[in-house]
């Protein structure tokens, strides 16, 4: 149905008033059509907070979002900072384990809003975590309120890492 929507809106070009549009419509859209009415870095800012579940993980128009974005944000390599990361939104949860260990801490936070994780990005956020190399600390220095902030990471953490919380 979006895809229907964005082909009648655009029938006769891009509109000016695009961001009045659902933001689920712009994942249909490719950011270089947007480029008339603003940036690319607006264009992905605006996808990531746009409904994941329209596109399935697998799906590939939402791989070609991540790579797009990333080619958007001029990513140097695989590491990713914490503006970049809030721009991704949701498009962080696609993001390949490489990216995780490279970003250290910077990607936690909008990785804890993530529904599911595939293996390799379990192993690479246990690493992260386990290093002590980001803003919580290491496990040991944790507190109620630092389980409160990784949440949605929890079910990811294993006896390695929950046997040195403090109780």
């Amino acid at each position: 149905q979006l895809s229907c929507l964005l082909k009648m809106v655009t029938l006769h070009g891009i509109p000016e008033d695009l961001d009045s549009y659902p933001k689920d419509l712009l994942l249909f859209l490719s950011p270089s059509d947007y480029a008339a009415t603003g940036s690319c870095r607006q264009f992905f800012s605006t996808v990531g907070k746009a409904n994941e579940d329209v596109l399935p993980r697998e799906a590939p128009r939402r791989q070609q979002l991540l790579l797009e974005a990333l080619a958007c944000l001029k990513v140097p390599g695989t590491q990713i900072g914490e503006e970049d990361a809030e721009v991704l939104g949701w498009l962080l949860c696609d993001l390949g384990g490489e990216y995780i260990r490279s970003s250290g801490g910077s990607l936690l936070k909008g990785l804890s809003h993530c529904a599911s994780f595939l293996p390799e990005q379990q192993e690479a956020i246990r690493d992260v975590l386990s290093s002590g190399n980001t803003t919580f600390g290491p496990p040991a220095a944790w507190s109620a309120f630092t389980l409160r902030e990784l949440s949605g990471l929890i079910p990811v953490l294993d006896h390695s890492i929950l046997q040195h919380i403090p109780k």
